[in-house]
């Protein structure tokens, strides 16, 4: 239907000016009933002219409009709301300026057209960048008082996932147990990297890009919980971290996360964090200095004579003086334990050297 419309467009600005310039056009032909001259043979010439020449355009015509619809569709109203207020404003102000500026000699018609671009441009990013003191200011009409309202009544009820916890997996198994409630919340430009990586021509990021996808598909599908795909972006954000980060301050959620660096920067700006990372260590069994284990020592250690080991929870174990023991399992004393979001790192003795000193 669209490439259809686009069509006759071109045909009804052919027929007009074939309609209009026919006539004049074919006027030097001298016959005494020249029927190229009447105004109905130059419409029907330049609309058919018209449509076999941009025949070549009008698919690029059509997928313009379509990028067009749906960048605007996936915009939330507000924001439309806003910069088309600024542009029709910044317009208003150009009109206003016309009796001055026709006043300028030669170049005064182009120096409002420039004018009325520039005013247009600059009121459309004015709004849109203030969009949200613009809701403020009239909360009942632009979603403000709503929006407020909702954040109020229910703060951090909402739960941002990034792309690192998706692709981890595990926030699957977390929301089954029930440990987590309230609303999942997927931007749409998570999705979009999401979509991205599965998309790459690397096997490893493609098979963990197919993974998150389906992670996603688990849990809005199978679980008891309410996902949510918000359709929304910040164009003067290049980061995906940064949007995620921009975006929980904006509707007051909490960011689900196992990333260490988008960790720190939440905490930074104010934003509450959930990490996955920390939530594993936090239900590992407690080891005690002094506490006996039995270990598998694999392999060395960084430093010189030390071996290491892991528990059957992943925690690994540091054995000092344990490198003449590499391939046995043997009983160590704890001696200490190193605890941070990264995980947790055990380190102990072989018990067998504590009894020998």
């Amino acid at each position: 239907m669209l490439k259809r419309i686009v069509h006759l467009f071109f045909a009804v600005i052919g027929i007009v000016l074939g309609y209009q310039f026919a006539p004049d056009l074919f006027s030097w032909i001298r016959l005494d009933s020249n029927p190229f001259i009447h105004p109905v043979f130059g419409a029907v010439l330049g609309g058919s002219l018209f449509i076999l020449a941009t025949s070549w355009i009008v698919d690029y015509v059509v997928s313009v409009i379509r990028w067009f619809e749906e960048k605007l569709l996936k915009t939330p109203f507000p924001d439309v709301l806003a910069g088309a207020f600024g542009m029709i404003a910044g317009l208003i102000i150009a009109y206003l300026m016309t009796p001055a500026i026709s006043l300028i000699p030669v170049v005064g018609k182009v120096v409002q057209f420039f004018a009325s671009v520039l005013l247009g441009y600059m009121g459309y990013r004015f709004f849109f960048t203030k969009r949200e003191d613009l809701m403020n200011v009239f909360p009942g009409r632009l979603g403000g008082k709503e929006k407020k309202k909702e954040n109020e009544n229910r703060p951090g009820d909402g739960k941002l996932l990034d792309t690192s916890v998706i692709i981890d997996g595990r926030i699957a198994d977390i929301v089954k147990t029930g440990f987590l409630d309230g609303v999942l919340i997927i931007p749409s430009f998570v999705l979009e990297e999401l979509q991205h990586i599965a998309d790459s021509s690397d096997v490893l990021k493609r098979n963990r890009g197919r993974r998150g996808l389906d992670i996603l598909n688990k849990i809005q599908k199978e679980l008891k919980i309410k996902v949510q795909i918000m359709e929304i972006d910040f164009d003067d954000v290049s980061e995906v971290d940064s949007k995620l980060v921009k975006l929980a301050k904006q509707i007051s959620a909490k960011v689900v996360t196992n990333d260490f660096n988008l960790n720190k920067v939440c905490e930074l700006q104010g934003v509450s964090v959930l990490n996955i990372n920390d939530l594993a260590n936090a239900v590992k069994p407690v080891v005690l200095p002094g506490e006996e284990i039995y270990v598998q020592v694999i392999k060395d250690g960084k430093e010189h004579n030390q071996g290491v080991g892991y528990l059957d929870d992943g925690t690994m174990i540091v054995v000092e003086g344990g490198r003449d023991f590499i391939g046995t399992r043997l009983e160590v004393m704890v001696t200490s334990v190193l605890q941070t979001s990264a995980g947790r790192m055990i380190f102990a003795k072989p018990k067998m050297l504590e009894r020998a000193l």
